[in-house]
């Protein structure tokens, strides 16, 4: 015998399905690229705080330059015109850090990190600015910490002194290359000055 529902089994059940649809669409949200994460002016913010005075600089490479950051970074130059930030202490004058914007593409879509530089020349931090893989591709900040205090040398690549990631691979490879780009330039254009 057949009995038709309740009004409080029908309201159960339309709370049921909701809630089932907002657990697929909640696993369908953890799947989903994690796009932009914080704005490049922001994280400059942080990264630099009052009162010291951020400059947007742009550099254009000659020939020899693109060689020898090139070079030192291992790798080919994506362009030829460096975007970069310089930090200022305005009651000295003195340089008070250089931040560095590098876009690349991880597997097949593209992420920009903020690779910050001491006054040694050294990464100070290293800020994800945009992701656009999978979340689970994203690295870590005890990942990135390792990051902190190296210069451009044989030891900044992965599986010396730069652990891989298990899982993110990739990711790995090209934050490395984006932090070697980023001191090379930097090498390049302090040469310069």
């Amino acid at each position: 015998m057949l009995r038709s529902a309740t009004c409080s089994e029908r309201f159960r059940r339309a709370v049921a399905a909701l809630l089932g649809l907002a657990g697929l669409l909640a696993v369908g949200a953890g799947s989903a690229a994690a796009g932009v994460l914080q704005d490049a002016e922001a994280a400059l913010k942080r990264v630099f705080p009052a009162p010291l005075a951020v400059a947007k600089k742009t550099a254009f490479l000659d020939a020899a330059q693109v060689t020898r950051a090139e070079q030192l970074a291992g790798q080919k130059l994506p362009s030829k015109v460096v975007a970069y930030y310089a930090a200022t202490d305005p009651a000295t004058g003195k340089p008070a850090g250089w931040a560095y914007l590098d876009t690349h593409l991880v597997r097949t879509l593209p992420e920009t990190v903020l690779i910050v530089l001491d006054t040694t020349g050294a990464v100070k931090q290293v800020e994800i600015l945009s992701f656009n893989e999978p979340p689970e591709y994203m690295l870590s900040a005890p990942w990135l910490a390792q990051l902190h205090g190296r210069k451009l040398d044989a030891e900044l690549r992965l599986q010396r002194g730069i652990r891989t990631l298990a899982g993110a691979t990739l990711s790995s490879v090209a934050m490395t290359d984006a932090v070697r780009r980023a001191l090379a330039l930097h090498q390049v254009l302090e040469a310069a000055r």
